[in-house]
């Protein structure tokens, strides 16, 4: 199918619409965001442009501000301004760090998550999976990159050890994020209208990555802590790169704290799950109770202990997060008004 040079154009900024938006008002794709606003995309070049009013009100929610990856209507002023974010097809959050809890966007409208991980000091399938869990339900597919293949580490044994504890169908690929041959490997998932956020801790060769799949030294690389095999933060801010191959990649600074939102449904886990389902009593505690079918997993080999961990650990973090999003949303409703006279049974708003 031929497109029209304007849908041509937004392709290359991942619009994947079969047609332009009804209105006049100028489609362009967020690609970063500054303290001082946002820097936007049109598919022929980029440009500067402020939030409209709305965006900046006080309480308003974070995840209705326009961010990195959202598509956005603009005046047509010669200083453009953001006066619409159009419905997102996938969002990807976290929990802020803190103690205060908010739903932090990572990326929006995209088709692949792209986790690096180092296949050296930086390895570890608990942040994995960590990170797997955080995929969920966000509308993009995961896609697991093990960097460093190229160090001298048992590659072979790290990716089985890996699969092990992700579904039989998750992606896992290891890559030398320098050799050119990576570029087409990933092409499955950076080809013409996809889009990709590239996620992992400061070390793990993002921005080398990156400007292999560029083709070009254009982002700051650094060296990693031998110890622990972690780096500083070469990426600053989040930022959307249009590639060689047609897609779009959004790439991020290392996150050192990845909190879950406590909406995840830990489906990664859903053999832990069916396995519980399977214990003698509906209440088992899952350890001393005779018929514990988790205990007899562990005791067999079939459920490895060091993953039964990692899920306990996941579990109790999206409860206790999922508390706290209620008794937030509880504290932003405010009282519960109702109207009329009390009678025996409780209130009514029918009462009068």
């Amino acid at each position: 199918m031929t497109l029209s040079p304007d849908l041509a154009r937004l392709r290359h900024i991942g619009w994947r619409e079969p047609a332009l938006p009804d209105d006049p008002r100028r489609l362009a794709r967020v690609v970063a965001q500054h303290r001082a606003g946002y820097e936007v995309h049109d598919g022929a070049g980029a440009f500067n442009a402020q939030p409209a009013g709305a965006f900046l009100k006080r309480g308003l929610d974070p995840s209705l501000r326009p961010a990195v990856g959202d598509f956005v209507l603009l005046d047509r002023a010669t200083h453009p301004v953001i006066e619409a974010v159009l419905p997102r097809r996938s969002v990807l959050t976290r929990a802020a760090a803190g103690e205060r809890y908010e739903r932090q966007i990572i990326a929006t409208n995209i088709d692949y998550v792209l986790v690096l991980t180092g296949l050296d000091g930086d390895f570890n399938p608990a942040r994995i999976e960590r990170y797997l869990t955080l995929v969920e339900g966000s509308g993009a597919r995961p896609v697991v990159l093990l960097s460093k293949a190229d160090t001298g580490v048992d590659t072979d044994a790290a990716v089985a050890a890996l699969r092990a504890r992700l579904p039989s169908d998750a992606a896992v690929h290891a890559i030398n994020g320098k050799d050119p041959a990576t570029v087409p490997l990933l092409a499955t998932y950076l080809g013409p209208g996809s889009s990709a956020v590239l996620v992992g801790s400061s070390g793990a060769g993002k921005s080398t990555l990156t400007n292999t799949l560029l083709g070009e030294e254009r982002m700051a690389t650094g060296a990693v802590r031998s110890h622990d095999s972690r780096g500083r933060h070469t990426t600053t801010h989040r930022a959307l790169l249009m590639l060689p191959t047609g897609g779009c990649l959004i790439d991020t600074p290392g996150m050192r704290e990845l909190k879950l939102t406590g909406e995840e449904n830990l489906d990664l886990f859903a053999d832990i799950e069916a396995l519980a389902a399977q214990c003698r009593f509906a209440d088992c505690g899952h350890g001393n109770e005779p018929g514990c079918a988790i205990q007899a997993a562990l005791a067999s080999g079939e459920l490895s202990p060091q993953r039964w961990r990692n899920y306990l650990k996941l579990h109790d973090e999206r409860e206790e997060q999922a508390a706290t999003l209620e008794a937030r949303l509880r504290r932003k409703a405010g009282p519960v008004k109702h109207g009329g006279k009390p009678k025996r049974g409780g209130w009514s708003s029918q009462d009068d």
